[in-house]
């Protein structure tokens, strides 16, 4: 096992997580589970709310998050240290010689991994037999792009020897070429041929034909080296690296502060290290400890073991009582919305400012975030169509999620990132009289006929289940529209600004909600330069929300953006809006882009009577 490159932890739950392909120099290669993750260089992250969110949906066994182990800095450079990182392997297992075309599988040896201990990045397969190599270096071997994939989170090598040989396979062994003709990479320009004797060849334009050729899933899930054998899904050819291969289902969860004095904070802060102590006596062992807990001696200098003992038994206390409360956004809908009554530490602290200057009558006081910390986890992903965000992640009876390993899980991946943000809370009484009106309620009806058919197209049964009702849409449109203009002003990218929606209708559990967290976490100081706390400000805040809503009224894809209804064909749900003025980054909105319509901010050419902000 050799070193092959570097991820950030963020990026190994949002983007290059277990069951993804990682495009690596000279090769692609396969994220495996946590079956082959070795825990001992992880370090364990604390976040109470979110375990008991995850337990409701994978079992009261999984009781623990942990960072991907990480390498340490003394083992820099130092061939002999053991392996400590993400497993990965190579996939798919065909490859293809740069120089003679020959195509093969790993395993077949044809083709040898050359491993370089000081320059991982130079690791690569080649192809020491190439008939075409004059004498010099051998030529590399490159990772085939095409795969197969269902909605099931299967994932398989394409199947070239069924292919080529239109299902019947005479000749064993096979030699298999694949030549490109042309520079466009097109799959008409690539042809695959046998030279075992048969001389079959055949088009790669023939493998995307649905009407001629069908492929049966194997129920293959490769980061679990398992086969499932009974998938009643149609596997489809996709390509390597395509967008659609991988999607995440994450989880996460804001530290929201429950001590309330001085000792208490300090064993919420420090319950990674005390979690562990399951004694006075080894309480004791720990505070002598000055090389491994040296932090913890200046922390607790003023107070005994005795006192120390009592405030974590508490803490553990506070834990059992809390766990079955599975709900994320309710206790941190109630400190947003009473910020003067809400605790503060190290990772947590509000301030209430008047709201944005000309939304008074519109707006309730804005809360500056001034510290924030999130703790996100990965439970699973999916691959060809995405049905996860943050609603959807929860709900138990949809099963269309590929596991992270082969049994229920004890621990899950996960990263915490601190930063800042600006909360906003819509005046409850003016919201219900906007929802109230006839037009509104049309509009409302029209998504709840798109979210059914989107539902209905992906197999989601009761289709009617998970609608989020106008209220979300409004405040989901707001939201985009705010971010897309406060990042022109923060200093901060667009993609790093993300959004937490806080939406319930009164009567249902925890309502009535309506409130927008807009917030930047990151693993550096990225997070805590101060830039959206200084647009807190009440006329500054007003200013960019009247600017934002202004460029709202119209978008560079007018007239066809502003006539654009709820589809009923299932491909998305979203009325008035595209890329050009509400569509934000992946990593930035809570919902995939969906529930989004600006007319119910402002008028625009083709709608009238549904504007909140008249």
């Amino acid at each position: 096992m050799n070193e092959l490159g570097e991820l950030r932890p963020s990026q190994l739950i949002f983007t290059f997580g277990i069951g993804s392909l990682v495009d690596l120099p000279n090769m692609s290669a396969l994220v495996m589970g946590l079956d082959d993750w070795d825990t001992r260089y992880c370090k364990e992250i604390e976040e109470d709310r979110l375990i008991a969110a995850v337990q409701k949906r994978l079992g009261a066994q999984m009781n623990r998050l942990y960072m991907p182990p990480i390498k340490l800095d003394s083992m820099d450079r130092d061939p002999t240290a053991p392996a400590i990182g993400v497993p990965v392997v190579p996939f798919p297992r065909w490859m293809r010689c740069s120089l003679c075309d020959t195509l093969a599988t790993v395993e077949s040896g044809v083709f040898k991994l050359i491993q370089d201990p000081y320059r991982p990045d130079r690791t690569e397969y080649v192809h020491q037999g190439c008939l075409k190599s004059q004498g010099g270096r051998s030529p590399s071997a490159l990772s085939v792009r095409f795969l197969l994939a269902c909605r099931e989170g299967h994932l398989t090598d394409f199947s070239w020897l069924s292919f080529v040989h239109k299902g019947n396979v005479p000749c064993r062994p096979a030699t298999l070429t694949m030549r490109e003709f042309g520079a466009s990479g097109d799959a008409s320009d690539i042809i695959v041929e046998c030279h075992g004797g048969c001389g079959m060849s055949r088009r790669m334009a023939d493998a995307f034909d649905r009407d001629s050729y069908k492929y049966a899933c194997s129920g293959h899930h490769p980061h679990l080296r398992l086969v499932e054998h009974d998938c009643k899904e149609e596997a489809k050819p996709i390509l390597l690296g395509a967008s659609n291969s991988w999607f995440p289902i994450a989880l996460s969860a804001l530290s929201i502060p429950r001590a309330t004095d001085k000792l208490g904070k300090l064993v919420e802060e420090q319950w990674a290290k005390l979690m562990n102590a399951n004694s006075l006596a080894k309480l004791g062992f720990y505070r002598e400890e000055q090389q491994t807990y040296q932090s913890l001696i200046p922390l607790f200098a003023e107070f005994s073991d005795e006192e120390i003992w009592v405030a974590i038994e508490e803490k553990r206390a506070g834990q059992q009582s809390a766990l079955p409360a599975e709900d994320l956004k309710l206790p941190e809908w109630m400190a947003f919305s009473n910020p003067d009554s809400s605790k503060e530490n190290r990772d947590f602290k509000l301030k209430r400012v008047s709201p944005p200057k000309g939304f008074e009558a519109f707006l309730e006081d804005t809360v500056l975030v001034e510290r924030i910390r999130e703790v996100r986890t990965l439970l699973g992903f999916t691959r060809i169509e995405s049905n996860a965000d943050f609603a959807e992640a929860t709900i138990i009876q949809d099963g269309r999620m590929t596991k992270l390993c082969r049994e229920n899980p004890n621990w899950l991946p996960a990263a915490e990132v601190r930063g800042e943000g600006l909360f906003l809370r819509i005046r409850e009484d003016v919201l219900l009289a906007w929802q109230a009106k006839d037009e509104v309620k049309q509009l409302e009806q029209e998504f709840f006929e798109s979210h059914k058919a989107w539902r209905r197209l992906r197999k989601l049964e009761p289709v009617q289940d998970g609608f989020p009702g106008i209220r979300l849409i409004l405040l989901h449109s707001l939201s985009h529209a705010l971010m897309r203009q406060i990042v022109l002003d923060c200093g901060y990218t667009a993609s790093s600004v993300r959004e937490r929606l806080y939406s319930r209708n009164p009567g249902e559990d925890g309502g009535p909600m309506a409130g927008i967290l807009l917030y930047t976490a990151a693993p550096d100081s990225e997070g805590t330069l101060g830039g959206l706390v200084e647009l807190g400000d009440p006329l500054t805040l007003g200013r960019h929300l009247q600017q934002a809503l202004e460029s709202m009224r119209l978008c560079a894809s007018d007239p066809l953006c502003s006539e654009h209804r709820p589809d009923t064909l299932g491909r998305g749900i979203h009325g008035a809006c595209c890329h050009a003025c509400q569509f934000a980054a992946e990593t930035s909105c809570e919902r995939g882009n969906r529930y989004l319509d600006r007319s119910v901010l402002v008028d625009t050419f083709s709608a009238r009577g549904t504007a909140f902000f008249e």
